[in-house]
C-alpha cells in the first residue's frame, strides 16, 4: 500500500494527446489553443488563384483554417500550368483556375472546408458586397488598380469589414500592405519581460527576504537564494543607510554592486552572478510602459465611447488605467511569471507561490473595476499581457500622399523606388494591357506621381528594369517567399497574436531585403 501511495505521488499522470493536438503540436506552442480556435473559426477569401495566392493557401490549409475561397473567373492557361504547383500540369490546362487550385489544396488538410467560385470580382463589389463582408480576411495579388480601389472602399466603409492584404509582385519584386481599420493585440509575445517590481517589493516578498539570515546558512543553500530575493534584501538594507533611496549616481551603483559579490561565500555562486547582473532594477523605477501610459488616453476608454462598444479589450484597458491610477504603487498588476534563476526547487517554488498569491490578489482588485462582464480566461491573459498591448489603427490602401513619398525617397531610396514602380506598373497594365512595359512608360508614370521637382534615385533604374523585364511573370522562388510572409500576417490577423507589418512593405528578392515605407 505504501509503495502505491509513492508511485501515485511521484508519477504525473500522462494523458495521451488527441489527433488535433498530435496534427498541430509545433504551431499550439506558438499561438496555443485561444489562437488556433480563432484560426479554425476563420473564412479566408483569396481574388486570384495564381501561384502566390495558392502558396499563401497552402500555408494557411496546413495549420488549420476554417475556410477559404478563391473567387477567381480565369482559365487555367499553359503558363499557370508551368509555375503553379496546385494545379496538375497539363491536365488543368482550359479548367478554371479556381477549381483546379482549391481541389488540390483541400488535399493538405481535411479539417479545412475549401470553396471556388469563377464569379467576376467587379460584379461581385457591385452586387455582393455583403457576401465580402462576410470574410475575416481578404487576399488580392496583382489586381487592377481601379477594382483594388473599388474594393478597398468598400472594405473601408464599416470597421466591421474584413482586413485587406494587398499583394503585388512582378519577377523578383513584391510589396504587400494590410489595410486594417483597429486592431487590438493582447498576445504581443513581447521580448520584454514583465516587471518582477524589486524595487516595489510587495509586502509579502519584501517580509521574506528580510526574514532571510545569511551569515547563518550552509553554504548550499546560501548558493541557491533566488536573485530577486537577495536584491530585494540588499536594496532594502541599503536604503536604511541611505535615507530611504535606492542607488542613484555612478559610484553608488558601482558600490551598491561590489555589495552583491562581496557577500559570496564561494568564489562560484551563480546566484549572486545573476543578482549582480540584474542589479539595474533595483534603481530603475517600476512604471507604466509609456506606451501603455499612451493608451489611457484613448479615445475608446471613455464612458460614452464604452458604452457603445461591444470589444472587451477596453473596457479591460479602462479597468487597467482605473487600477493603475488607485494602485498603491501605481504600476500595472503583478504577473507569477518568473524568469529562470539559480535556485535550488524549495525556494524557487516558494517565490513562484509569493508572487502568484500577490498576482491573484491584484487580479482580483483589477476585476473589481471592470464594468462589462469578460470571461476569466481573457481577463488572465490581459493581465498576464498587460505590459505589452497594442492597439493599431491602420490606413485605407493606396493613401500614401505626396509628402510622404518624397520622405520615403530620402529616408529608404530603394523600399521608395521598389514601391513607385510596382505602383506605376500597375496603372500601366490597365491603361493598356495588350501594350508591352516599355522603361519610358514606367519612368514617364513615377514622375508623374512624385512631381517634376523630386529628385529621383538613380537606382530606381534597377526596380524599372527588373519591371520591363517581367511584369507579369510569377516566379515559384517569389511565389514561395511571398506565400510563407503574407500567411504569417493573416495569421497575426486572425489569432489577434504578435504584431502585424504596419506599412508598405516592400520586397527585393535580387538583393535580399525587405524594407517599410509609410508606416
Amino acid at each position: 500500500m505504501a509503495s502505491q501511495d509513492i508511485e501515485s505521488a511521484t508519477t504525473a499522470l500522462q494523458v495521451q494527446p488527441n489527433n488535433k493536438a498530435r496534427r498541430y503540436d509545433r504551431q499550439l506552442r506558438l499561438w496555443a489553443a485561444t489562437g488556433q480556435s480563432a484560426l479554425e473559426s476563420s473564412r479566408v477569401l483569396v481574388l486570384s488563384g495564381s501561384a502566390t495566392s495558392t502558396s499563401v493557401l497552402k500555408n494557411l490549409v496546413l495549420p488549420g483554417i476554417g475556410h477559404f475561397t478563391i473567387l477567381d473567373h480565369a482559365t487555367t492557361s499553359h503558363a499557370d500550368a508551368g509555375n503553379n504547383f496546385f494545379l496538375e500540369g497539363l491536365e488543368s490546362v482550359g479548367k478554371p483556375r479556381a477549381s483546379e487550385a482549391v481541389r488540390l489544396l483541400r488535399e493538405l488538410n481535411d479539417s479545412v472546408d475549401g470553396h471556388a467560385d469563377t464569379r467576376q470580382l467587379r460584379s461581385v463589389v457591385e452586387s455582393d458586397p455583403d457576401w465580402l463582408a462576410s470574410f475575416t480576411v481578404v487576399i488580392a495579388h496583382n489586381l487592377d488598380s481601379q477594382i483594388l480601389a473599388k474594393l478597398s472602399t468598400l472594405l473601408w466603409e464599416h470597421p466591421s469589414h474584413p482586413t485587406l492584404i494587398v499583394v503585388r509582385s512582378a519577377g523578383f519584386l513584391a510589396e504587400f500592405f494590410i489595410q486594417v481599420h483597429e486592431h487590438t493585440i493582447i498576445e504581443s509575445h513581447s521580448e520584454t519581460p514583465p516587471s518582477l517590481r524589486i524595487d516595489k517589493p510587495f509586502p509579502a516578498l519584501k517580509e521574506h527576504a528580510l526574514s532571510l539570515d545569511f551569515a547563518s546558512m550552509d553554504p548550499t543553500e546560501h548558493g541557491h537564494i533566488p536573485y530577486v530575493v537577495v536584491l530585494v534584501r540588499l536594496l532594502e538594507d541599503w536604503k536604511k543607510s541611505h535615507g530611504g533611496n535606492p542607488p542613484r549616481t555612478y559610484s553608488e551603483r558601482q558600490e551598491f554592486k561590489k555589495s552583491i559579490l562581496a557577500l559570496k561565500v564561494k568564489p562560484d555562486e551563480e546566484n549572486f552572478d545573476e543578482a549582480e547582473a540584474q542589479a539595474y532594477r533595483c534603481w530603475t523605477e517600476t512604471t507604466v510602459p509609456p506606451e501603455i501610459a499612451s493608451l489611457f488616453d484613448d479615445p475608446a476608454i471613455s464612458p460614452e465611447a464604452l458604452r457603445e462598444s461591444p470589444l472587451p479589450f477596453f473596457h479591460l484597458l479602462a479597468a487597467l488605467k482605473k487600477f493603475t491610477d488607485q494602485s498603491e504603487t501605481h504600476t500595472l498588476p503583478l504577473t507569477s511569471t518568473l524568469p529562470d534563476m539559480k535556485a535550488d526547487t524549495s525556494n524557487y517554488i516558494h517565490l513562484q507561490k509569493l508572487y502568484k498569491t500577490r498576482a491573484e490578489e491584484e487580479k482580483h482588485a483589477f476585476k473589481s473595476h471592470l464594468r462589462a462582464p469578460v470571461d476569466d480566461a481573457t481577463i488572465d491573459l490581459f493581465v498576464k499581457n498587460a505590459h505589452a498591448l497594442y492597439v493599431i489603427r491602420g490606413t485605407r490602401w493606396d493613401t500614401l500622399d505626396h509628402a510622404a513619398l518624397v520622405n520615403a525617397l530620402a529616408e529608404n531610396p530603394k523600399a521608395a523606388c521598389l514601391h513607385l514602380a510596382l505602383s506605376a506598373l500597375s496603372t500601366l497594365r490597365e491603361q493598356s494591357p495588350d501594350s508591352p512595359i516599355s522603361p519610358e512608360a514606367l519612368q514617364k508614370r513615377i514622375r508623374s506621381m512624385v512631381g517634376d521637382e523630386v529628385e529621383l534615385p538613380e537606382c530606381l533604374d534597377d526596380f524599372v528594369g527588373e519591371v520591363v523585364r517581367a511584369p507579369s511573370a510569377e516566379l515559384q522562388t517569389t511565389a514561395a517567399f511571398l506565400g510563407g510572409m503574407i500567411a504569417q500576417e493573416t495569421i497575426k490577423i486572425i489569432t489577434k497574436q504578435y504584431v502585424p507589418v504596419r506599412g508598405y512593405c516592400t520586397i527585393d528578392l535580387i538583393e535580399t531585403w525587405t524594407a517599410v515605407i509609410g508606416s
